[in-house]
C-alpha cells in the first residue's frame, strides 16, 4: 500500500479495511521493519502507523522456533528458494498467536502454516 502500487493497490485498501473492522489490526517488529525501508524518520513511520490503528505486538519465542523449521522445511522442498525468513516469521507469529494474516501469497502459508486464516484477494 505504501508503494501505492496499480495493481493491488485497491483490494489491499479494501482487504486492511475490512480487518479493521473486524477487530484489531496487529504488526510485529518484522513488519516494522520492512515498512521502515520507505522512511527516513522512525516519526515518519509511527505516524503512518499509529498506535490506535495498528497494535504493536511482541513475537513469541515459540514463533521464531517455528518460522525456523517451517524455513528449514521450505529450504528442503523448494526449488527457486525465493522467500526469506522473515516471511516466516509473519506466518509463524499468526500460527502461535491466533491472528489472521493478510497477504496475497496464498500458497506458501497454506503450505507452511495451514492453521492460519489468511485473507487473500480472490485470484
Amino acid at each position: 500500500m505504501l508503494t501505492e502500487g496499480p495493481i493491488w493497490l485497491s483490494w489491499s485498501f479494501h482487504s486492511l479495511g475490512t480487518a479493521a473492522e473486524a477487530g484489531p489490526l496487529y504488526i510485529n517488529p518484522i513488519i516494522y521493519s520492512e515498512l521502515s525501508i520507505r522512511f527516513s524518520r522512525v516519526e515518519d513511520l509511527d505516524e503512518a502507523l499509529p498506535p490506535q490503528d495498528y497494535r504493536r505486538a511482541s513475537l513469541a519465542w515459540g514463533a521464531a522456533f517455528l518460522a525456523g523449521k517451517a524455513f528449514l522445511d521450505y529450504r528442503r522442498n523448494a526449488g527457486a528458494r525465493v522467500s526469506t525468513l522473515p516471511d516466516f516469521f509473519l506466518g509463524a507469529h499468526a500460527a502461535v498467536d491466533d491472528l489472521r494474516l493478510l497477504t496475497r501469497d496464498v500458497s506458501r502459508y497454506r503450505t507452511y502454516f495451514p492453521t492460519v486464516r489468511l485473507i487473500t484477494p480472490r485470484l
